[in-house]
């Protein structure tokens, strides 16, 4: 069998020569000429209006401008929903943006997409508010100009206390009085009743420890505000009380500087409280009971300042139970308090809340301020100056003022003293003629 010569040509199919003549080729071409033709004729219009599909163009005339975008103020009707306590109800007409307690608040709206109405309405996460305390932690003052911005008269009360300040350090009392107030705000971040205030938040304006350089004489000064305290009570002393402070659930008798009682007359507290524990008997509270029994065996058997006719400063709990430090004020110990032109005589008389600072009795309140009461503070600026001798208590006894006075004067002294013109204050016995003869 003979080999094919032609690889590529394929058995059966008969090659077409070069020279044939191209049928195809003339039909294509008279193909193309005709439609040609017949795009440039009115044929085409003609049959897409047979087959409904004309162009539809507006005139230039009649060309229609956009319609501007309007809002339409909706009118909102809402569903009350009743909300029991103790959810926050928000009260008609309420502004959240400023609060009595000093904070601004500042809000914006986020959303992001979700599922159906009815199902999201009834999870939660879905409506909700992030409420951010941000807070700004003030640093204290560590220069004595500091000092004197907010009390001109220093420089002239203590003309020593300069050289003092300048070599003194900032007490770690200060970073532990901010890291309490910290902890309050997140512990009553949801209460705004319990929230601290901005003014008892910035209540501070220093805590630093003094060392004389020869007498070696330590001192706890910090500069505050002042609130108003008015607790105690003493039967020695003081033997009534009006009716409204015996049965008041508020007021506090005890203070923590405290001595023996010595007289016979009963305690005027002794009254309320026995009224309070029966009440609490017949609730079957247990945990009052305890607190109330214990509370009577304490009247009975002790005296307390009574922060009317005492002047005494109150320092936070957390300071006086520090042991470690040797600028620690203690109970009993005696302050000089530096007011304007004033330095009055005090003792440490009481503990109060860690988060706050700046508390004296109502009495010496008086005495910087005459308007004071235990709803109006006396200094509302940082300008009171509080000179603190650590380890000074005395034996715990019924105030003798005369005594306290010349006890702190000794102390002044070891620290160069008050300047020329200024004197220690001296208190007066203000109490009830009744008290001053059992006394």
């Amino acid at each position: 069998m003979a080999s094919n010569p032609t690889p590529y040509k394929i058995d059966g199919v008969k090659r077409r020569t070069s020279n044939s003549f191209s049928w195809v080729t003339v039909f294509f071409a008279v193909s193309a000429f005709v439609l040609g033709i017949t795009i440039l004729t009115p044929i085409p219009e003609k049959i897409r209006r047979r087959l409904g599909l004309e162009r539809k163009v507006t005139p230039p005339s009649r060309k229609k401008e956009p319609k501007p975008d309007v809002i339409y103020k909706d009118r909102v009707v809402e569903k009350k929903i009743l909300v029991r306590p103790p959810y926050y109800e928000v009260k008609k007409g309420t502004d959240v943006s400023k609060t009595s307690r000093g904070f601004d608040y500042k809000y914006q709206i986020q959303e992001k997409a979700g599922r159906l109405a009815s199902s999201e309405r009834e999870k939660d996460g879905t409506y909700e508010a992030s409420l951010t305390f941000s807070v700004v932690r003030p640093e204290a003052a560590r220069r004595f100009g500091e000092l004197v911005k907010q009390n001109p008269e220093l420089p002239k009360i203590f003309p020593g206390l300069e050289a003092l300040v300048e070599k003194s350090r900032v007490s770690p009392f200060f970073k532990g009085l901010y890291d309490n107030k910290k902890s309050r705000l997140k512990l009553y971040a949801n209460r705004f009743d319990r929230v601290l205030t901005k003014h008892n938040y910035f209540d501070c304006e220093t805590m630093l420890e003094l060392e004389h350089p020869q007498s070696k004489r330590k001192v706890f000064l910090f500069q505050t505000d002042m609130d108003v305290v008015s607790d105690g009570s003493d039967g020695d002393r003081v033997p009534t009380m009006p009716d409204k402070i015996v049965n008041s659930a508020n007021y506090q008798p005890f203070t923590s500087y405290g001595w023996k009682k010595t007289g016979k007359i009963e305690n005027p507290m002794i009254k309320g409280w026995k009224k309070m524990l029966a009440d609490a008997k017949a609730k079957g509270n247990a945990s009052e009971v305890k607190r109330l029994s214990a509370g009577i065996t304490d009247l009975k058997r002790r005296s307390f300042l009574i922060a009317e006719y005492d002047p005494f400063v109150v320092i936070p709990v957390f300071i006086l139970q520090d042991r470690e430090s040797a600028w620690g004020p203690n109970v009993g110990d005696y302050v000089a308090v530096i007011h304007g032109k004033n330095v009055y005589p005090a003792i440490v008389g009481d503990g109060g809340p860690s988060f706050k600072i700046g508390e004296a009795s109502l009495r010496m309140a008086k005495a910087l301020n005459p308007n004071s009461t235990p709803y109006n503070a006396p200094v509302s600026g940082l300008g009171v100056t509080y000179v603190v001798f650590p380890r000074t208590s005395g034996t715990w006894k019924a105030p003798d003022y005369s005594s306290w006075k010349t006890e702190c004067a000794k102390l002044l002294d070891e620290i160069g003293g008050l300047g020329e013109g200024y004197a220690l204050h001296e208190w007066s016995n203000t109490l009830p003629r009744v008290g001053k003869e059992n006394n």
